[in-house]
């Protein structure tokens, strides 16, 4: 048996690049980054930033583009691919990227244009399906977000 399965909570380095395929796909990219702490064996507190290519697709990627930027939070569901071109100069190249399955977005910053009602609802995380059984066509509102 065989898994292969990412997750992901960090926020965007930059905001996402949304792109069409010549045959009319949505793929969005962005970087996604993470950080780990530790205390080291003398008790110096050590941390480590690590950073992730992540690729969407469809519907996903024109949510991405439209409610995520930089320093926004992000939980990342999906898989891990490596791609492989030759460079302009000549030189193979390979990346190894998170293809995205589903996309959560995090809370909204505070201070933003609507407040929260309590402090338990600015803590929720939003959760948006985005499927690729939507089909192209259907359209995204921010009437239909739930936050």
């Amino acid at each position: 048996m065989n898994l292969n399965k990412v997750f992901l909570i960090g926020r965007l380095t930059a905001d996402p690049q949304l792109r069409a395929t010549p045959s009319g796909a949505q793929v969005a990219t962005f970087s996604v980054a993470t950080n780990r702490t530790w205390t080291d064996p003398s008790g110096a507190k050590k941390e480590q930033v690590e950073f992730h290519n992540v690729v969407v697709w469809g519907r996903q990627a024109e949510v991405a583009s439209r409610f995520l930027t930089k320093g926004s939070s992000v939980l990342i569901e999906g898989r891990l691919q490596t791609r492989e071109w030759e460079g302009k100069d000549g030189q193979k190249r390979k990346t190894t990227e998170i293809v995205s399955e589903r996309l959560q977005l995090g809370p909204k910053p505070m201070g933003g244009k609507a407040p929260a009602q309590n402090a338990s609802a600015a803590s929720e995380i939003p959760t948006i399906d985005v499927s690729d059984e939507a089909g192209p066509s259907d359209d995204i509102k921010p009437e239909d977000l739930p936050f």
